[in-house]
């Protein structure tokens, strides 16, 4: 408990699925967290549950303009911003020769310049914030194990994922520079049982769609949640002061094949 006391958080995507399971571990270990969600409604019931430890706020995080507005009710709500998780993101499968233009660049959008968004816009006021407090910030962003192994039908996923995983290098090595007191982490899941499977399991039902997804970890089984939140965790606390421009990958072993 309390590892992360002192922190205040934004967690994008946090409406369900991995932005809510961060949420959630990182308010029981002592942040306070702005859930953001393009689900504004979704994002209020969740931060419901917590008092006065979480808020909420409407975002689509491809627009500038509510980026803007989410970094200055995080400053406005609770002072400062020492944490920023860049969750929301899409999945979206399909060969090089069957991506259509207009599927390439909303993948790119939501899943890499969203990221860009966060961190150029963020860091004036998390460095500020760490400065005045004294408490170690940090970016997490979470990526994807399809950032590191390709596949042939996923071109815009695997592109735009693989560009957060040196995205977060570039900024980490930027902030270590600028001696911001601000480390720059990914993640990189496995399958998680989320709402963004639905995709992959609709077609043959949702238990036999997981156990298939299940077969390709060595692991034998997708990931939950919490396997994620855990992690996150780890990287945004001060136990993890030292790691920087590192990629998690939270895979069931996957990548070691």
């Amino acid at each position: 408990m309390n590892r992360l006391a002192n922190k205040t958080a934004l967690i994008t995507g946090a409406a369900q699925g991995l932005g809510a399971a961060m949420a959630r571990r990182f308010i029981d270990e002592g942040a306070r967290v702005l859930l953001t969600d393009i689900n504004a409604e979704g994002a209020a019931r969740e931060a419901a549950q917590y008092g006065d430890r979480a808020a909420a706020i409407g975002h689509d995080v491809t627009s500038t303009d509510d980026w803007e507005a989410a970094i200055a009710e995080a400053e406005s709500r609770f002072g400062g911003l020492h944490i920023l998780v860049n969750n929301a993101g899409i999945a979206a499968g399909s060969t090089v020769e069957a991506t259509s233009i207009e599927d390439w660049k909303r993948v790119h959008a939501i899943d890499l310049d969203s990221v860009f968004y966060g961190c150029k816009l963020a860091l004036p006021l998390m460095a500020s914030t760490v400065k005045a407090s004294g408490v170690r910030g940090s970016i997490l962003n979470i990526s994807s194990i399809a950032g590191v192994i390709a596949a042939h039908n996923s071109a815009a996923y695997n592109s735009a994922k693989a560009a957060v995983r040196h995205l977060t290098k570039s900024v980490a090595l930027h902030c270590a520079k600028q001696r911001y007191g601000i480390t720059c982490n990914s993640i990189h899941p496995v399958f998680i049982d989320t709402p963004i499977l639905d995709g992959l399991t609709s077609a043959m039902g949702r238990e036999e769609g997981l156990a298939k997804l299940g077969r390709q970890i060595p692991l034998g089984q997708v990931g939950e949640p919490d396997d994620v939140a855990w992690a996150a965790v780890y990287l945004v606390s001060d136990e993890a002061k030292m790691v920087t421009g590192h990629g998690l990958y939270v895979d069931g072993g996957i990548s070691a094949m």
